[in-house]
């Protein structure tokens, strides 16, 4: 990083007290309303959902959730990841999405996806940084919003193979 350049972007848990965040957040980078059970999920989520502070604003969050897999293994489903228009490009959708990779790294769980608005070209360019690929279309997987079609981005996670 160049001098003058450094920022500081802090993560940090999502709790009763500042849900609050979240869910003003979502109601400005999403077109779609989320109802209790996302929130409840959230709140759940320990270190898998976290809000994003640049300069002590929050502009960011990402909010997973960890989901029961036929034969007993886990895999993390990105409910939502979002940056603040003016605050993209910055490193911050890439520092919370660092954050779930890593601990899905440490808790060998192996898969992480997510669903994308087929027309969200600048979410979809993000995730295929990071190796995600697309995996399926899902016809009028959205009610109320246009286009309702979504794709399914899905990252295998390459475990750390311990030395015998």
């Amino acid at each position: 990083m160049g001098a003058g350049r450094e920022v500081a972007i802090s993560l940090d848990g999502v709790r009763d007290k500042n849900v609050m965040q979240l869910k003003k957040l979502n109601t400005a980078l999403f077109p779609v309303r989320y109802n209790e059970k996302y929130y409840a999920d959230a709140l759940s989520s320990g270190e898998l959902t976290k809000l994003a502070y640049y300069s002590d604003i929050c502009v960011g969050s990402i909010a997973c959730r960890l989901e029961k897999k036929e034969g007993g293994s886990f895999r993390v489903y990105i409910m939502t990841l979002g940056v603040l228009a003016p605050y993209r490009g910055l490193g911050i959708g890439t520092r919370l999405l660092n954050h779930v990779l890593d601990l899905c790294s440490k808790q060998n769980i192996s898969e992480i996806y997510l669903h994308v608005q087929t027309n969200n070209e600048e979410a979809i360019s993000f995730y295929k940084k990071f190796d995600f690929e697309i995996t399926e279309t899902i016809k009028n997987y959205y009610t109320n919003i246009d286009p309702p079609d979504c794709y399914v981005l899905l990252k295998t996670i390459l475990q750390p193979q311990l030395k015998k």
